[in-house]
Protein backbone atom coordinates (compact mmCIF):
# COMPACT_ATOMS: atom_id res chain seq x y z
CA UNK A 1 0.00 0.00 0.00
CA UNK A 2 1.00 3.31 -0.81
CA UNK A 3 0.56 6.79 0.97
CA UNK A 4 -2.80 7.19 -0.72
CA UNK A 5 -3.96 3.72 0.50
CA UNK A 6 -2.84 4.65 4.02
CA UNK A 7 -5.06 7.62 3.54
CA UNK A 8 -8.28 6.15 2.51
CA UNK A 9 -7.68 3.65 5.29
CA UNK A 10 -7.29 6.58 7.64
CA UNK A 11 -10.80 7.99 6.35
CA UNK A 12 -12.41 4.65 7.64
CA UNK A 13 -10.31 3.96 10.62
CA UNK A 14 -12.38 4.75 13.82
CA UNK A 15 -12.30 6.76 16.97
CA UNK A 16 -9.03 8.80 15.28
CA UNK A 17 -8.75 12.64 15.85
CA UNK A 18 -6.59 15.39 14.19
CA UNK A 19 -4.94 15.89 17.50
CA UNK A 20 -3.97 12.46 18.72
CA UNK A 21 -2.75 12.03 14.76
CA UNK A 22 -0.67 15.08 14.97
CA UNK A 23 0.81 14.36 18.41
CA UNK A 24 1.49 10.55 17.87
CA UNK A 25 4.04 11.91 14.40
CA UNK A 26 5.52 14.77 16.71
CA UNK A 27 6.36 12.12 19.31
CA UNK A 28 8.19 9.71 16.76
CA UNK A 29 9.76 12.90 15.40
CA UNK A 30 11.01 13.80 18.98
CA UNK A 31 12.16 10.05 19.50
CA UNK A 32 13.77 9.20 16.17
CA UNK A 33 15.05 12.46 14.95
CA UNK A 34 13.83 12.01 11.76
CA UNK A 35 10.09 12.82 9.92
CA UNK A 36 7.72 10.14 10.48
CA UNK A 37 5.37 9.58 7.27
CA UNK A 38 2.07 8.71 7.45
CA UNK A 39 2.65 5.29 5.58
CA UNK A 40 5.57 4.37 7.59
CA UNK A 41 3.16 4.68 11.03
CA UNK A 42 -0.01 2.95 9.81
CA UNK A 43 2.40 0.42 8.39
CA UNK A 44 5.53 -0.73 9.45
CA UNK A 45 4.71 0.50 12.51
CA UNK A 46 1.03 -0.02 13.09
CA UNK A 47 1.55 -3.41 15.70
CA UNK A 48 3.22 -0.42 17.85
CA UNK A 49 -0.37 2.14 18.07
CA UNK A 50 -2.08 1.14 20.32
CA UNK A 51 1.17 1.23 22.66
CA UNK A 52 1.05 4.66 21.44
CA UNK A 53 -2.68 5.32 22.86
CA UNK A 54 -4.71 4.76 19.90
CA UNK A 55 -7.99 3.60 20.29
CA UNK A 56 -8.66 -0.11 19.61
CA UNK A 57 -11.44 -0.08 17.39
CA UNK A 58 -9.38 2.47 15.29
CA UNK A 59 -5.66 -0.04 15.46
CA UNK A 60 -8.00 -2.88 14.68
CA UNK A 61 -9.53 -1.09 11.66
CA UNK A 62 -5.98 -0.40 10.19
CA UNK A 63 -4.90 -4.03 11.15
CA UNK A 64 -7.57 -5.25 9.39
CA UNK A 65 -8.39 -3.17 5.88
CA UNK A 66 -10.22 -4.43 3.05
CA UNK A 67 -8.35 -3.84 0.28
CA UNK A 68 -11.07 -4.25 -1.97
CA UNK A 69 -12.99 -1.63 -0.25
CA UNK A 70 -10.02 0.48 -0.20
CA UNK A 71 -9.25 0.40 -3.80
CA UNK A 72 -12.83 1.21 -4.65
CA UNK A 73 -12.59 4.63 -2.61
CA UNK A 74 -9.23 4.89 -4.68
CA UNK A 75 -10.93 4.54 -8.26
CA UNK A 76 -13.66 7.03 -6.99
CA UNK A 77 -10.70 9.44 -5.75
CA UNK A 78 -9.39 9.46 -8.79
CA UNK A 79 -12.45 9.92 -11.30
CA UNK A 80 -14.11 12.34 -9.35
CA UNK A 81 -10.47 14.20 -8.51
CA UNK A 82 -10.72 14.18 -5.11
CA UNK A 83 -8.34 15.78 -2.83
CA UNK A 84 -7.51 13.99 0.28
CA UNK A 85 -6.14 16.31 3.27
CA UNK A 86 -5.05 14.37 6.15
CA UNK A 87 -4.01 15.83 9.59
CA UNK A 88 -0.32 15.22 9.18
CA UNK A 89 0.08 17.65 5.76
CA UNK A 90 0.81 20.83 6.03
CA UNK A 91 -2.35 21.78 4.09
CA UNK A 92 -4.71 21.17 7.20
CA UNK A 93 -6.95 23.59 7.85
CA UNK A 94 -4.84 25.63 11.16
CA UNK A 95 -8.14 26.36 12.76
CA UNK A 96 -9.75 23.13 12.02
CA UNK A 97 -6.79 21.63 13.82
CA UNK A 98 -7.05 23.80 17.09
CA UNK A 99 -10.35 21.72 18.27
CA UNK A 100 -11.30 18.92 19.99
CA UNK A 101 -11.86 15.71 17.75
CA UNK A 102 -11.16 17.49 14.21
CA UNK A 103 -10.99 14.48 11.86
CA UNK A 104 -8.36 13.15 10.78
CA UNK A 105 -8.91 13.26 6.88
CA UNK A 106 -10.72 15.66 4.76
CA UNK A 107 -12.35 15.04 1.12
CA UNK A 108 -12.26 17.58 -0.73
CA UNK A 109 -13.38 18.41 -4.05
CA UNK A 110 -12.52 21.52 -5.73
CA UNK A 111 -10.28 24.13 -4.66
CA UNK A 112 -8.28 22.57 -1.43
CA UNK A 113 -6.34 25.60 -0.57
CA UNK A 114 -9.41 27.67 0.11
CA UNK A 115 -9.09 25.72 3.56
CA UNK A 116 -6.65 27.87 4.94
CA UNK A 117 -8.43 30.90 3.33
CA UNK A 118 -10.08 33.71 5.62
CA UNK A 119 -13.63 32.14 6.26
CA UNK A 120 -16.57 32.96 8.05
CA UNK A 121 -19.56 30.69 8.67
CA UNK A 122 -22.98 31.51 7.48
CA UNK A 123 -26.08 29.29 8.67
CA UNK A 124 -29.77 29.68 9.80
CA UNK A 125 -33.18 28.22 9.26
CA UNK A 126 -33.94 25.92 6.50
CA UNK A 127 -37.32 27.70 5.63
CA UNK A 128 -36.69 31.34 6.16
CA UNK A 129 -38.64 34.51 5.41
CA UNK A 130 -37.93 36.16 1.93
CA UNK A 131 -35.96 39.09 3.89
CA UNK A 132 -34.09 36.76 5.50
CA UNK A 133 -33.23 34.85 2.42
CA UNK A 134 -32.47 37.90 0.34
CA UNK A 135 -30.23 39.03 3.66
CA UNK A 136 -28.08 35.90 3.74
CA UNK A 137 -27.83 36.56 -0.29
CA UNK A 138 -26.54 40.08 0.13
CA UNK A 139 -24.05 39.85 3.26
CA UNK A 140 -22.51 36.69 1.37
CA UNK A 141 -22.21 38.74 -1.84
CA UNK A 142 -20.59 41.78 0.05
CA UNK A 143 -18.39 39.59 1.97
CA UNK A 144 -16.98 37.67 -0.57
CA UNK A 145 -16.48 40.50 -2.70
CA UNK A 146 -14.17 41.86 0.20
CA UNK A 147 -12.01 38.31 -0.45
CA UNK A 148 -13.86 36.29 2.47
CA UNK A 149 -14.79 32.61 2.22
CA UNK A 150 -18.06 31.89 2.94
CA UNK A 151 -18.65 28.83 3.78
CA UNK A 152 -21.91 26.96 5.03
CA UNK A 153 -23.80 23.40 4.94
CA UNK A 154 -25.73 23.35 1.77
CA UNK A 155 -28.78 23.23 3.08
CA UNK A 156 -32.22 24.32 1.99
CA UNK A 157 -32.73 28.08 2.84
CA UNK A 158 -30.02 30.50 4.61
CA UNK A 159 -27.35 28.39 3.82
CA UNK A 160 -28.17 27.85 -0.08
CA UNK A 161 -28.90 31.37 -0.12
CA UNK A 162 -25.36 32.45 1.64
CA UNK A 163 -23.67 30.10 -1.00
CA UNK A 164 -25.55 31.88 -3.87
CA UNK A 165 -24.44 34.93 -2.58
CA UNK A 166 -20.92 34.46 -3.25
CA UNK A 167 -21.27 32.51 -6.41
CA UNK A 168 -23.09 35.58 -8.08
CA UNK A 169 -20.18 37.99 -7.18
CA UNK A 170 -17.60 35.64 -8.56
CA UNK A 171 -16.54 35.31 -5.20
CA UNK A 172 -15.20 31.89 -3.03
CA UNK A 173 -17.58 29.81 -0.83
CA UNK A 174 -17.31 26.02 0.92
CA UNK A 175 -19.58 23.81 1.74
CA UNK A 176 -19.21 21.32 4.29
CA UNK A 177 -21.54 18.69 3.81
CA UNK A 178 -23.13 15.78 6.21
CA UNK A 179 -22.71 13.15 3.88
CA UNK A 180 -19.93 11.98 1.98
CA UNK A 181 -19.17 13.83 -1.40
CA UNK A 182 -20.37 11.03 -3.85
CA UNK A 183 -23.76 12.02 -2.27
CA UNK A 184 -25.45 15.35 -2.19
CA UNK A 185 -27.66 16.36 0.54
CA UNK A 186 -30.33 17.56 -0.44
CA UNK A 187 -30.60 15.97 -3.61
CA UNK A 188 -32.03 18.70 -5.30
CA UNK A 189 -28.89 20.88 -4.65
CA UNK A 190 -26.78 18.68 -7.10
CA UNK A 191 -26.69 21.54 -9.89
CA UNK A 192 -25.44 24.09 -6.62
CA UNK A 193 -22.95 21.75 -5.52
CA UNK A 194 -21.29 21.60 -9.01
CA UNK A 195 -21.04 25.14 -9.08
CA UNK A 196 -19.72 25.84 -5.98
CA UNK A 197 -17.11 22.89 -6.66
CA UNK A 198 -16.38 24.39 -9.64
CA UNK A 199 -15.89 27.70 -8.00
CA UNK A 200 -14.67 26.63 -4.35
CA UNK A 201 -14.94 24.05 -2.42
CA UNK A 202 -17.28 20.76 -1.11
CA UNK A 203 -15.59 18.83 2.05
CA UNK A 204 -15.98 16.29 3.92
CA UNK A 205 -14.71 14.00 6.48
CA UNK A 206 -17.08 10.83 5.91
CA UNK A 207 -15.49 8.29 3.48
CA UNK A 208 -17.45 7.57 0.44
CA UNK A 209 -21.09 5.57 0.35
CA UNK A 210 -21.73 7.76 3.45
CA UNK A 211 -26.01 8.73 3.41
CA UNK A 212 -27.41 11.44 5.05
CA UNK A 213 -27.67 9.65 8.45
CA UNK A 214 -28.87 11.83 10.95
CA UNK A 215 -25.98 11.68 13.71
CA UNK A 216 -23.79 12.90 10.90
CA UNK A 217 -25.10 16.55 10.64
CA UNK A 218 -23.88 17.74 14.59
CA UNK A 219 -20.79 16.49 13.57
CA UNK A 220 -20.73 18.69 10.06
CA UNK A 221 -21.51 21.64 12.19
CA UNK A 222 -18.75 21.12 14.31
CA UNK A 223 -16.11 20.99 11.21
CA UNK A 224 -18.22 24.03 9.89
CA UNK A 225 -17.25 25.94 13.36
CA UNK A 226 -14.06 24.75 13.12
CA UNK A 227 -13.21 25.97 9.74
CA UNK A 228 -13.99 29.62 10.50
CA UNK A 229 -13.11 32.54 12.63
CA UNK A 230 -16.57 33.10 13.02
CA UNK A 231 -20.13 32.27 12.62
CA UNK A 232 -23.11 34.47 11.37
CA UNK A 233 -26.57 33.27 11.73
CA UNK A 234 -29.64 34.96 9.95
CA UNK A 235 -32.80 33.93 10.82
CA UNK A 236 -33.14 30.83 12.85
CA UNK A 237 -36.33 29.47 14.96
CA UNK A 238 -34.96 28.45 19.20
CA UNK A 239 -34.36 24.76 18.16
CA UNK A 240 -32.74 25.03 15.01
CA UNK A 241 -29.96 23.45 14.54
CA UNK A 242 -27.88 26.85 12.90
CA UNK A 243 -28.02 27.43 16.79
CA UNK A 244 -26.15 23.90 17.49
CA UNK A 245 -23.51 25.65 14.83
CA UNK A 246 -22.91 28.76 16.50
CA UNK A 247 -22.95 27.52 20.36
CA UNK A 248 -20.03 24.49 19.01
CA UNK A 249 -18.20 28.19 17.56
CA UNK A 250 -18.73 30.16 20.90
CA UNK A 251 -17.39 26.85 22.61
CA UNK A 252 -13.66 26.62 21.18
CA UNK A 253 -13.59 30.31 21.27
CA UNK A 254 -14.96 31.89 17.89
CA UNK A 255 -16.90 34.61 17.27
CA UNK A 256 -20.49 34.70 16.90
CA UNK A 257 -22.75 37.02 15.10
CA UNK A 258 -26.46 37.40 14.92
CA UNK A 259 -28.75 39.45 12.85
CA UNK A 260 -31.85 40.60 15.02
CA UNK A 261 -35.44 40.43 13.61
CA UNK A 262 -38.87 41.43 14.20
CA UNK A 263 -40.28 40.36 17.80
CA UNK A 264 -43.18 39.09 16.01
CA UNK A 265 -41.41 36.95 13.57
CA UNK A 266 -40.52 32.97 15.11
CA UNK A 267 -37.39 33.22 12.90
CA UNK A 268 -36.10 36.06 14.96
CA UNK A 269 -35.91 34.28 18.38
CA UNK A 270 -33.06 31.95 17.87
CA UNK A 271 -30.81 34.93 16.82
CA UNK A 272 -32.27 36.96 19.81
CA UNK A 273 -30.97 34.23 22.46
CA UNK A 274 -27.48 34.13 21.20
CA UNK A 275 -27.86 37.74 21.60
CA UNK A 276 -28.95 37.20 24.66
CA UNK A 277 -26.13 34.07 25.30
CA UNK A 278 -23.31 37.02 24.06
CA UNK A 279 -23.57 36.97 20.54
CA UNK A 280 -22.58 40.38 18.90
CA UNK A 281 -25.70 42.34 17.24
CA UNK A 282 -24.35 43.18 13.37
CA UNK A 283 -26.54 44.98 10.94
CA UNK A 284 -24.53 45.35 8.27
CA UNK A 285 -21.75 43.47 6.25
CA UNK A 286 -18.92 45.74 6.95
CA UNK A 287 -19.46 45.51 10.31
CA UNK A 288 -18.74 42.02 10.42
CA UNK A 289 -15.43 42.60 8.54
CA UNK A 290 -14.72 45.09 11.17
CA UNK A 291 -15.03 42.95 13.55
CA UNK A 292 -13.17 39.62 12.57
CA UNK A 293 -10.64 42.17 11.18
CA UNK A 294 -11.30 42.14 7.33
CA UNK A 295 -11.00 44.92 5.41
CA UNK A 296 -12.37 45.83 2.35
CA UNK A 297 -10.56 47.84 -0.37
CA UNK A 298 -12.25 49.83 -2.57
CA UNK A 299 -11.04 48.76 -5.95
CA UNK A 300 -12.60 45.60 -4.59
CA UNK A 301 -16.28 46.11 -4.25
CA UNK A 302 -18.28 44.29 -6.39
CA UNK A 303 -21.59 44.42 -4.82
CA UNK A 304 -22.97 47.09 -2.99
CA UNK A 305 -25.85 46.99 -0.48
CA UNK A 306 -28.46 49.58 -0.34
CA UNK A 307 -30.16 51.37 3.04
CA UNK A 308 -33.17 49.84 4.40
CA UNK A 309 -35.12 53.21 2.98
CA UNK A 310 -33.93 52.03 -0.79
CA UNK A 311 -31.82 54.25 -3.14
CA UNK A 312 -32.91 57.46 -4.20
CA UNK A 313 -34.12 56.11 -7.59
CA UNK A 314 -36.71 54.12 -6.08
CA UNK A 315 -37.67 57.19 -3.63
CA UNK A 316 -37.70 59.70 -6.63
CA UNK A 317 -40.16 57.04 -8.28
CA UNK A 318 -42.88 56.31 -5.24
CA UNK A 319 -45.53 59.02 -4.51
CA UNK A 320 -46.93 60.05 -1.48
CA UNK A 321 -49.22 56.98 -1.41
CA UNK A 322 -46.84 54.46 -1.80
CA UNK A 323 -44.43 56.16 0.81
CA UNK A 324 -47.36 56.20 3.29
CA UNK A 325 -48.30 52.52 2.73
CA UNK A 326 -44.15 51.57 3.14
CA UNK A 327 -44.30 53.60 6.77
CA UNK A 328 -47.20 51.65 7.78
CA UNK A 329 -45.49 48.17 6.49
CA UNK A 330 -43.01 48.55 8.60
CA UNK A 331 -40.34 45.12 8.21
CA UNK A 332 -43.04 42.68 10.18
CA UNK A 333 -45.73 40.39 7.71
CA UNK A 334 -48.29 42.47 7.55
CA UNK A 335 -51.91 41.61 5.62
CA UNK A 336 -53.61 43.48 3.29
CA UNK A 337 -56.58 44.12 5.20
CA UNK A 338 -54.83 45.18 8.35
CA UNK A 339 -52.53 47.60 5.78
CA UNK A 340 -56.02 49.08 4.63
CA UNK A 341 -56.94 49.73 8.19
CA UNK A 342 -53.53 51.24 9.01
CA UNK A 343 -53.35 54.05 6.72
CA UNK A 344 -57.33 54.65 5.37
CA UNK A 345 -56.45 54.07 2.18
CA UNK A 346 -59.40 52.12 -0.23
CA UNK A 347 -58.33 47.97 -0.95
CA UNK A 348 -57.86 48.60 -4.14
CA UNK A 349 -55.56 51.02 -4.09
CA UNK A 350 -53.65 49.22 -1.64
CA UNK A 351 -53.39 45.99 -3.08
CA UNK A 352 -52.33 48.14 -6.82
CA UNK A 353 -49.68 49.54 -4.51
CA UNK A 354 -48.30 46.56 -3.53
CA UNK A 355 -47.75 45.55 -6.68
CA UNK A 356 -45.96 48.49 -7.79
CA UNK A 357 -43.50 48.04 -4.67
CA UNK A 358 -43.56 44.07 -5.09
CA UNK A 359 -41.79 44.75 -8.58
CA UNK A 360 -39.75 47.67 -7.05
CA UNK A 361 -37.99 45.32 -5.48
CA UNK A 362 -39.54 46.91 -1.71
CA UNK A 363 -42.19 44.57 -1.00
CA UNK A 364 -41.96 40.81 -0.25
CA UNK A 365 -44.82 38.66 -0.34
CA UNK A 366 -44.29 36.53 2.47
CA UNK A 367 -46.17 33.12 4.04
CA UNK A 368 -49.81 33.23 4.06
CA UNK A 369 -50.30 36.44 1.20
CA UNK A 370 -49.36 38.91 3.91
CA UNK A 371 -46.42 41.62 2.98
CA UNK A 372 -43.25 42.54 4.32
CA UNK A 373 -40.76 45.82 3.45
CA UNK A 374 -37.29 44.24 1.86
CA UNK A 375 -34.00 45.98 2.76
CA UNK A 376 -33.22 45.80 -1.33
CA UNK A 377 -31.06 47.10 -4.06
CA UNK A 378 -32.58 49.27 -6.39
CA UNK A 379 -34.21 48.16 -9.38
CA UNK A 380 -32.08 48.14 -12.09
CA UNK A 381 -33.75 50.09 -15.15
CA UNK A 382 -35.35 46.84 -16.61
CA UNK A 383 -37.38 46.55 -13.64
CA UNK A 384 -38.05 50.23 -13.39
CA UNK A 385 -38.81 50.92 -16.65
CA UNK A 386 -41.95 47.58 -16.31
CA UNK A 387 -42.21 49.65 -13.28
CA UNK A 388 -43.13 52.42 -14.43
CA UNK A 389 -45.49 50.92 -16.81
CA UNK A 390 -47.55 48.84 -14.28
CA UNK A 391 -47.75 52.17 -12.29
CA UNK A 392 -49.53 53.86 -15.70
CA UNK A 393 -51.52 50.90 -15.57
CA UNK A 394 -52.85 50.25 -12.29
CA UNK A 395 -52.83 54.35 -11.39
CA UNK A 396 -56.62 55.06 -12.91
CA UNK A 397 -57.38 52.51 -10.64
CA UNK A 398 -56.39 53.82 -7.94
CA UNK A 399 -57.61 57.31 -8.43
CA UNK A 400 -61.25 55.98 -9.14
CA UNK A 401 -61.51 54.64 -5.48
CA UNK A 402 -59.54 57.27 -3.93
Amino acid sequence: MDAVDWQLALGRAPGLTAQLLRTTLARLDAAHGAGCALAELLGRRSGALPTLGWPAATCAALQALDSRRIANDRRWVEREQIVLVDAAAQRYPPLLAQIPAAPPLLYVKGDATLLASPQLAMVGSRHPTQPGRRTAYEFAAHLASAGVTVSSGLALGIDAASHEGALHVAGRTLAVLGTSLDTVYPPQHRALAARIASQGALISQFPPGTPPLKANFPRRNRILSGLCAGTLVVEAAQCSGALITARLAARIGRQVFAIPGSIHNPLSRGCHALIREGAKIIESPQELLDELGFHLPKQSVMFELRSAGGSGTRAATLDKGCEILLDALGYAPASLDSLVVQTGLPSQSVASMLLILELEGAVGVHAGGRYMRLQAPAADSATRARSELLTAAVRPLMSDDG
